[in-house]
């Protein structure tokens, strides 16, 4: 049997220690671990984006790595990011462009849209569609979220939507 390795991280702004396996991948860990259940797991490959969180100011897809290379990271979730206030108008524009139905890929579609709109204050609709190209949505269409990212770009810019 494995030893359990003891690694220390950022969560959400929250000191976490913990002993995990070594072949616990992140977003179980995020989920089973600290009830962090706004991280989805999809395809559990890194094609899907359901997984999707924010390690150290990058987004990655938490399917694919290792609670134990997480040790001193800081770590943000579709909570810490929600709690905040930091997406608030981006979820405000996704209810009212319907950019969310079954709302399984919203937590990665958000998390992939801040990150965009902090890359790219202004994005055209060909940069949204591109940055989002790595995450699925079986319900939207897409139209409705590339809509809600750029009704959230123009507001932040102080445009009209």
């Amino acid at each position: 049997m494995t030893a359990a390795v003891a690694i220390s991280l950022s969560v959400n702004g929250e000191l976490v220690e913990a002993s995990v396996l070594p072949r616990l991948n992140l977003a179980d860990f995020l989920r089973e671990h600290l009830k962090l259940t706004g991280t989805h797991v999809g395809c559990e490959h890194g094609v899907c984006g359901a997984c999707t969180v924010r390690v150290n100011g990058d987004i990655i897809r938490s399917c694919l790595m290792l609670a134990v290379q997480m040790h001193n990271a800081k770590v943000e979730t579709i909570e810490g990011v929600s709690d905040s206030g930091e997406i608030a108008d981006l979820q405000s524009a996704f209810r009212e462009r319907n950019a969310l139905q079954c709302g399984f890929c919203t937590p990665g579609m958000l998390m992939a849209a801040q990150d965009l709109l902090q890359q790219s204050p202004t994005p055209d609709r060909e940069q949204i569609r591109e940055h989002l190209s790595g995450n699925y949505c079986r319900c939207t269409g897409y139209q409705a979220i590339v809509d809600a990212i750029e009704t959230t770009a123009r507001a932040r810019a102080g445009r009209s939507p």
